[in-house]
């Protein structure tokens, strides 16, 4: 009877195992996208472009800007750079969304998972802008959109330090410097949480695929050992016989 529960008990922990693989990365997908979007649309209604808020003393800032969705505000081949680019992203969103459906029927670890969750939530919230700001925010924009031609809301902005290069420092002595200078949004810091946390955490989030690898590795030995093993015996008999 003992034995029963304990059986009946597995696969009841392997459901909720299961369950939660696919319920918390649909969660921190959505919760990030929602929250990302929620700051962008009050940055847009309640700042003015290039103007400053304090959010913790002087070190957190909401610093209102706009790119062209590359990094460092990278622009290239105009209106059809950005056309190009904004595709691009629709389509790595549809990969990631593969990828993690994948992931998620391969029963990998459920820190990895999050990872994905947060690349691709981060992805999507740019996409978001990119997509539709250039007509949303038509009337607050201060350029000229249309989809696809929407440009990327940024607001966090951490001058933790404010100092000057030294003298000796070659090309920029004496100049101010600034540390954490990028202004960026909730959507990047979630694309790069997760991609930090998978290098940092590779062998940990990749270890079930090494033990599944070695598994089947060690399977398909013994098989081929039974099979040799057999194979033997099948001789000797037939040896035992001719004689």
């Amino acid at each position: 009877m003992q034995d029963l529960e304990v059986n009946l008990a597995v696969p009841n922990k392997e459901s909720n195992s299961s369950l939660m693989k696919w319920l918390l990365p649909l969660f921190v997908l959505a919760f990030v996208i929602f929250i990302d979007q929620y700051l962008k649309y009050w940055v847009k209604h309640n700042m003015i472009m290039h103007t400053e808020k304090n959010i913790i003393g002087n070190w957190f800032l909401f610093h209102f800007t706009e790119n062209n969705g590359m990094a460092f505000g990278i622009e290239f081949a105009g209106k059809y750079g950005k056309l190009i680019l904004s595709v691009f992203r629709i389509g790595v969103a549809f990969f990631g969304f593969w990828y993690l459906y994948k992931a998620i029927k391969r029963n990998m670890n459920i820190g990895f998972l999050v990872c994905v969750a947060l690349i691709l939530a981060g992805a999507i919230g740019n996409i978001i802008d990119c997509l539709f700001y250039g007509v949303w925010y038509q009337h607050f924009n201060e350029y000229q959109g249309g989809y696809l031609y929407g440009r990327v809301v940024d607001m966090l902005y951490f001058p933790i330090i404010e100092t000057y290069y030294p003298a000796w420092f070659p090309l920029k002595a004496g100049q101010p410097f600034t540390f954490f200078s990028p202004v960026f949004n909730l959507a990047d810091a979630a694309i790069s949480t997760g991609v930090i946390s998978i290098i940092v955490f590779q062998k940990k989030y990749f270890k079930h695929e090494e033990l599944s690898t070695n598994s089947n590795l060690q399977s398909d030995s013994t098989t081929e050992s039974v099979g040799a093993n057999i194979n033997s015996n099948d001789s000797q008999d037939s040896a035992s016989t001719s004689l």
